[in-house]
């Protein structure tokens, strides 16, 4: 067998990705999160992504749609919008647990003012498709200083497809 063909034949890399050992099981999914990255930082006119996502990436309550896919990279758009100094409502996403703006996969996030009345801005984060990410949109709001989630919607990529594996109402559920 050429090695073109072990590359191609689904079995055939299935095998030889069971004979690894731990170490290089680790090292070699670390390479391809790797390459998956530099890809998406590589691919497409960033600029003009986030200009676009600026555009129409947000409703009209000022707050970030749900994120979407774009070449090798996720288009997740946020904001924080103030009604008073202790009251506001936000979205954002999270990305492996933790802040988009403190992933490991952000590749640049761009935030401006929003325009109006109210403190707050918009954010737009592009994240690297990698295989396995798991996305949350965590919506929340806040009163009287007290912050309460409402709303969180989770998505996987799996096969550079952003999934949508769960909705939950947290807010409803904690007024119990």
């Amino acid at each position: 067998m050429s090695p073109t063909d072990r590359t191609t034949d689904p079995d055939q890399v299935l095998a030889d990705v069971r004979s690894l050992d731990d170490d290089q099981l680790h090292n070699l999914a670390e390479v391809v999160r790797q390459v998956q990255q530099e890809r998406a930082i590589e691919a497409g006119d960033q600029d003009a992504l986030i200009a676009e996502a600026f555009e129409s990436g947000f409703g009209r309550d000022g707050l970030g749609t749900e994120p979407w896919i774009v070449g090798n990279l996720i288009i997740c758009p946020g904001g924080f919008m103030a009604k008073s100094k202790t009251s506001h409502r936000s979205r954002f996403a999270s990305v492996n647990n933790t802040w988009v703006w403190e992933s490991e996969l952000l590749v640049r996030e761009d935030k401006r003012s929003t325009p109006g009345a109210r403190d707050g801005f918009r954010a737009v984060a592009l994240v690297a498709l990698v295989d396995g990410t798991e996305l949350d949109v965590v919506s929340s709001k806040a009163r009287g200083g007290q912050l309460s989630v409402e709303h969180v919607v989770s998505y996987e990529v799996r096969r550079g497809e952003l999934v949508e594996v769960s909705q939950r109402n947290v807010a409803a559920a904690s007024r119990r």
